[in-house]
């Protein structure tokens, strides 16, 4: 396996610092019930506003429903089918549009629905799992392919298995595989009180 820790301009966590979206997984490992469970109980336990946790998961594990995992892969780009083949598990993540307790939109679904992601992401590396997150995905087919109401926004698709050797993958995908990982500088994005102003 090929680890690709970030290089920070300060120490992090070694979870956040080693956490990346690896193309390489293994067919033959499935992911066990156990451990699906604790990185949706990591999604669980997210902040939303007013508690609403607007999120919705579809879980779609090759090894005990093919059906479904055929669903969510055939929704893929094609470019995104070349590796995604090979994971065992395919999660889509939806967000839902409107409060549970007043029944008015929720101008903050997505970025909830965005942090369950995160937190599913790192209780997956704290397992030694990996999860790519894809938007190359056809939205409205997943909506009508797994029945899902009009209130509701379906944001990625999540490939979720154990990490192989960059070998396994086409030359294209093979490269960015062992490319360096990169990031803008904390000033670029970062801002210390006023827009713009690039923090220290």
């Amino acid at each position: 396996m090929h680890p690709k820790p970030a290089s920070t301009s300060v120490k992090i966590h070694d979870i956040i610092q080693n956490r990346w979206s690896p193309r390489a997984i293994d067919p033959d490992k499935p992911v066990s019930h156990d451990d699906l469970l604790a990185l949706l109980e990591a999604a669980r336990w997210a902040p939303s506003c007013f508690n609403d946790q607007p999120w919705r998961f579809i879980v779609c594990d090759k090894s005990t429903d093919l059906a479904s995992w055929e669903t969510a892969f055939d929704t893929l780009v094609e470019k995104n089918r070349l590796w995604a083949k090979n994971a065992p598990v395919l999660i889509l993540s939806v967000a839902m549009a409107n409060f549970n307790h007043n029944g008015k939109p929720n101008r903050f679904g997505l970025y909830d629905t965005g942090a369950a992601s995160v937190s599913l992401a790192l209780q997956a590396s704290a397992l030694g799992l990996v999860v790519h997150q894809m938007g190359g995905y056809d939205a409205d087919k997943a909506r009508a392919a797994f029945g899902l109401p009009d209130d509701c926004t379906p944001m990625a698709m999540m490939a979720l298995g154990y990490q192989a050797e960059a070998d396994s993958l086409d030359e294209d995908f093979k490269a960015a595989e062992l490319a360096e990982r990169a990031r803008a500088s904390l000033g670029q994005h970062f801002y210390a009180g006023k827009w713009g102003v690039g923090i220290a």
